[in-house]
Parts: structure tokens; sequence; C-alpha cells
């Protein structure tokens, strides 16, 4: 008994501030950028007077952003094996060219030009994996190359001009919202409980249930490091940092549940970016890739087919700007020769803020998701307060700096 009580005892005294302070300062990276998400939108909820977290704001904020996202979940995976990719907006504008001139012109199907598109993407991911993965050219290289036959590829599918409108089942990828599939009656008691207008009841409870499978999979994490004796994170800071984020969770559901539900593209995102981070974190192919981008040479020795790893990488990230190329046509609601213009600065940013690192090896599927959604509050945000574009692309260029500045500097205080 008194053996129990003293091993409670030195757990809790463990638990105390210095291990939080400790645990903190060697987990800089991982939750470093989540403060820092969280600071900018009470800064900007401050100065925009309750502008940002309206909920038609946040609508518009996921909307916006939904393609960066789609698309830093494939950098991610190609930056981590120790490569980068400069097509990706010109093969995202090149995709919804594609879609428009099949549906517009040639009165395609929207199925069939959606499978087209996706094919299309993953054949320009391998032609361009294949030169870095087998001939071993850079991949900077062959990725610029392609960033500039695709703009001119774009401006030749299109001869120069906007194509468009699409026809209302295309354009329910990016603008479509998921139906409430409650009765009416319920979303107007929980709306006259809430004091707004409507709620929409399906959306409100997937934020609940989100939050819920958040909590239970971190819990369930939690007692599986324990058994292997794995170290884990600080009782209090584990609480503490789920309560936030499924308080988080439920807030922007409910702000979107009194605005129009639950939109089709944070659906999509929420989706691939489950599938994401099981197979980075779960799966054997995962592993790899970040033993691909720390060691290649080592990788080789292992077993590992460093090859064809990199050439699936590309794969996968020919696939992924495809989608969001249909998601970008769809939202614009036409396709344009300028479509995707150095988007993929943005992306490759976005990643980069997310903990990603420059050398490979390193970097989350969480942490690519966080680091656009940054970039989406500052560039919403600073459009909010009226600021010039001029200032933003400096601003941004900043943030993007001081991520990998503090990137360096992490390395060198480990090292």
């Amino acid at each position: 008994m008194a053996i129990a009580q003293s091993d409670t005892i030195a757990e809790n005294v463990k638990d105390g501030g210095k291990g939080v302070r400790d645990y903190l300062s060697s987990h800089l990276r991982e939750y470093g950028l989540l403060f820092a998400l969280i600071a900018i939108m009470v800064f900007f909820q401050l100065v925009t007077d309750g502008t940002l977290l309206r909920a038609v704001n946040i609508t518009n904020l996921l909307l916006q952003n939904s393609y960066i996202v789609i698309m830093a979940l494939g950098m991610l995976i190609v930056i981590v094996s120790g490569n980068i990719d400069l097509s990706v907006g010109s093969v995202m504008g090149f995709i919804g060219a594609l879609a428009a001139v099949m549906i517009v012109n040639y009165d395609q199907s929207v199925l069939a030009t959606i499978a087209v598109c996706l094919l299309t993407g993953a054949v320009i991911g391998a032609a361009q994996g294949y030169w870095i993965a087998y001939w071993r050219i850079p991949s900077f290289i062959v990725t610029l190359a392609g960033m500039l036959v695709f703009r001119g590829l774009s401006l030749w599918l299109l001869e120069g001009q906007s194509v468009g409108p699409f026809p209302r089942e295309f354009q329910v990828i990016a603008n479509g919202f998921v139906p409430d599939l409650f009765p009416a009656g319920l979303g107007t008691g929980l709306a006259d409980l809430f004091g707004v207008r409507q709620v929409n009841v399906l959306a409100l409870l997937a934020g609940v249930a989100a939050a819920c499978a958040l909590v239970w999979i971190g819990l369930l994490q939690r007692a599986r490091n324990r058994a292997y004796g794995i170290v884990d994170e600080p009782r209090s800071f584990f609480v503490a940092r789920n309560a936030i984020v499924a308080a988080a969770i439920v807030f922007i559901t409910y702000k979107l549940s009194t605005f129009r539900g639950l939109p089709n593209v944070l659906i999509t995102m929420g989706i691939l970016t489950v599938i994401y981070a099981f197979l980075t974190q779960n799966t054997v192919i995962g592993r790899r890739v970040y033993a691909l981008g720390g060691n290649a040479k080592a990788a080789k020795l292992s077993g590992i087919k460093t090859e064809r790893l990199t050439f699936l990488a590309f794969v996968n990230m020919g696939l992924l700007a495809a989608a969001a190329g249909l998601v970008f046509a769809a939202r614009l609601n036409t396709a344009t020769p300028k479509a995707g213009f150095a988007l993929e600065l943005d992306v490759i940013a976005a990643v980069f803020i997310g903990g990603a690192s420059m050398s490979g090896g390193v970097g989350t599927i969480v942490g690519a998701v966080v680091g656009a959604f940054l970039m989406g509050v500052l560039n919403n945000g600073m459009s909010i307060m009226g600021i010039g574009i001029d200032y933003q692309q400096m601003i941004k260029g900043l943030v993007l700096l001081a991520a990998v500045v503090f990137d360096v500097y992490n390395k060198q205080k480990q090292g």
C-alpha cells in the first residue's frame, strides 16, 4: 500500500509544472505550430471585431483553402522522401482546364470527366517520378520543367480563354453542402435553444462525434504506450491538449451548423487527412518513406526499394494535384489559363511551416494541414483588415523564413 502511494506521489510530481515544461521543450516542433495557430486566430478575432470566426467566414475559409490542404497532403510525402515538386500549381490548373474542355466543350459526363482527370494526374506524377526515381535527375529540375510544360499546356488547351460555367452536379464538388438528415423540427428546437435562426443537426452531431472519437483514440494510444513502456506526455498536458482540440472541433462544427452545415470539401479533406495520417504513421510503407528521407543510402542497404517509393510518392502527388484541380475549377465555376499560378509556393510553405524538414525524413500529415490553415487564416485575417497584397506577401514570406529558422535551430540544439 505504501509503495503504491509513493508511486502515485512520484507520478504526480513528475506530472507537475516541470514535467510539462520539459516535455514541451523537447516537443516544440509538434506543439509550437498549434500554439501559433491559436494565437493568430485569437489576434485576428480581436482586431476584426469577431468577423474571423463568424459562421460564413469559417465556411469561406474552409472552401478557399481546401485545394491547398489536399495538395499539402501529397507534398508532405514528397518532401519527407527528400524531394520537392514545383509543378503542382500548374498541374492543378491543367486538370481544371481538361475538366472544362471535356464537360463544357465536349459535353462529357461529370463522372467520366472526374475519372479521366484523376487518371491523368496520376500519369503526370508517374512521368515525373520516373525521371526522378530511375534516372536520378533532381526533383527540382524535373518538376520545374513540369511547371513550365503544364502551364503552357493549359494555355494551349483553353486557347487563352476562360471556359465555363460548369453544370450544377460538378459545382457541388466544391460548393455543395451535406444535407441535414434529421427532422426540421429538431433543428428548429435546437435553434431556439441556442438563440440562432437555424441549426443543422447533422453538422452539430458530427462535430461532437469527431471530438469524442479523437479523445477515445488518444486514450487508446496512451494506454498502448504505457503497456509498451513508451514515455508519454504528462497527464495534465494530455488532458489540456485534448480538451482544447475537442472544444475547437465542436465550436467550429457548431458555427457551421448555424450557417449551411458541413461543406462537401470538408468531408473530403477530413477523410483524406485520416487516410494519409494512418498510412504515414501506422503502415510499413509510411515508415519506409521516412527512412528514405532520413538516409536514402541506409534505406537502400536495408532492403527498401527506394526508387519505387520515390516513384509512388510522385504518382500520389499527381493524383492529389488532379483532385485539387477539380475542386479549384468547381469552386471558381470556370477554368482560366492562369489557374494555379504560384500556388505551389503556398503548398510548399504550408508543409514547411507545418514542421517538415528541408532535408527530408521529418514531418506529419496533421502538421501539414495545420500549416495550410495557418496560412489560410493569415490570408483571410489580413484581407478582412484591408492589408494590401504587397504587405501580405511580405508577411507570409517572413512567417516561412521564421519556420525554417526554427527548424534549423532545433536541429542544432538537438545535435
